[in-house]
């Protein structure tokens, strides 16, 4: 194989895996647990296509599959709007030596965007017959969204609350 070839075959298998790497996917679950009944076991799957930050999520509990968005709750700043911020001084003020946190400011000079993640997940699903569940959930590691995993809890609309595990 000439090595143009097969540069270029490498140069696409590593775009290919850098782009497969921002989906993702995972499973958790928990019991619903009533008093005088055996624990029923409840499956939750998830996929995103961010980073695991925002997507897809379904529940299949033992008397439906409820489907729907989860979302984990950011913060963002864009790097532009701090323009008027900057005026009459130089960028990201980089006339003054580097201090802890403002070290590298002046990288702020292209619009970039800064997220704090908060580790705190919603989700809002629906079953076929328009029953309503909703979940809240705590994550491990924020930054890394679902796919960190979290615990949290669930609940159905005049139904139970459960506890659950990713």
């Amino acid at each position: 194989m000439p090595p143009l070839k097969a540069a270029c075959l490498a140069a696409i298998a590593l775009a290919s895996a850098l782009l497969a790497g921002c989906a993702s996917s995972g499973m958790g679950g928990g019991d619903i647990v009533r008093a005088g009944q055996p624990p029923q076991p409840v499956l939750i799957s998830w996929k995103s296509n961010d980073g695991a930050i925002d997507g897809s999520m379904t529940a299949t509990l033992p008397d439906g599959t409820f489907q729907g968005r989860f979302m984990e709750i950011t913060r963002q700043t864009v790097s532009d709007g701090l323009g008027p911020l900057w005026a009459p001084w130089p960028v990201g003020w980089d006339d003054w030596p580097d201090e802890g946190v403002w070290a590298g400011a002046s990288g702020w000079e292209s619009e970039s965007v800064s997220t704090q993640y908060s580790g705190k997940v919603i989700a809002n699903l629906t079953d076929a017959g328009n029953r309503q569940m909703r979940c809240r959930i705590q994550l491990v590691t924020p930054d890394t969204g679902m796919k960190g995993g979290g615990t949290g809890r669930c609940k159905v609309a005049q139904g139970p609350t459960f506890t659950v595990t990713f």
